[in-house]
């Protein structure tokens, strides 16, 4: 099972090179953050799931992220939820799909965690919060992909991969490096797995290196996942 994240910068630049950058990942869930969400939002997710042969399966305008599928996955369940608004600061959300694939069910995340750090924190925890709320109602394996908008020794992310396993952490594949894509110096987007599943390797994609800098700004993130009968 392949899942990844990508931010995709509100469609901002070379949409073809996105479109092959996406392609190139044969993901069967990926996590979107900053889908468009201002005019023809929707219609706009929905060209760029499609042209890459996948289907958006969850998310809203506000928020600005989203869950694409591709065609071995069963969408079950979506929701999204606005998570708690900070004066000032930009409004956060998770996209939550419940997949079944080859018999297995997740409940995958999508999230992009603010700049500021308090913010990040509180909605790094209530996302996961509702995360394992519907892992549980499904018996579905948790896992949360997205921009943390830190690095892996902040708090932020060490709670999440105190809670959950940083894939690439448990099985690295390349330097890991998400940002930015053409000088790439840090590691602040990850999938984060949880009890059900384990990683089997993580890291960058085989999409053209021209296309990857062309795409958008930050570097996609992708994890194969398999069953644990643990």
């Amino acid at each position: 099972m392949r899942v990844g994240t990508y931010n995709v910068r509100g469609l901002k630049d070379s949409v073809p090179a996105l479109v092959r950058v996406i392609t190139a990942m044969r993901a069967d869930v990926l996590c979107v953050q900053e889908a468009p969400r201002l005019l023809y939002w929707r219609g706009r997710r929905q060209a760029l799931a499609e042209a890459a042969g996948m289907r958006v399966a969850a998310g809203g305008r506000l928020g600005g992220v989203s869950v694409y599928v591709g065609p071995r996955a069963r969408v079950l369940h979506a929701e999204h939820h606005v998570l708690k608004i900070f004066l000032g600061l930009e409004i956060r959300a998770v996209a939550i799909a419940v997949v079944e694939l080859d018999g297995v069910r997740l409940a995958v995340a999508s999230v992009h965690l603010d700049l500021n750090a308090a913010a990040r924190f509180h909605h790094a925890v209530e996302a996961l919060a509702r995360l394992e709320a519907v892992a549980s109602r499904f018996g579905a394996a948790p896992v949360l992909c997205g921009d943390v908008n830190e690095q892996s020794d902040a708090p932020t992310w060490r709670y999440l991969a105190g809670r959950l396993v940083d894939a690439y952490a448990w099985a690295p594949r390349g330097d890991g490096l998400t940002f930015t894509a053409r000088q790439p110096r840090k590691r602040i987007d990850g999938v984060f797995a949880g009890a059900g599943v384990r990683v089997t390797g993580c890291g960058g994609t085989g999409a053209a290196g021209d296309d990857l800098i062309a795409a958008t700004d930050h570097l996609p993130v992708l994890a194969e996942l398999a069953p644990d009968p643990r």
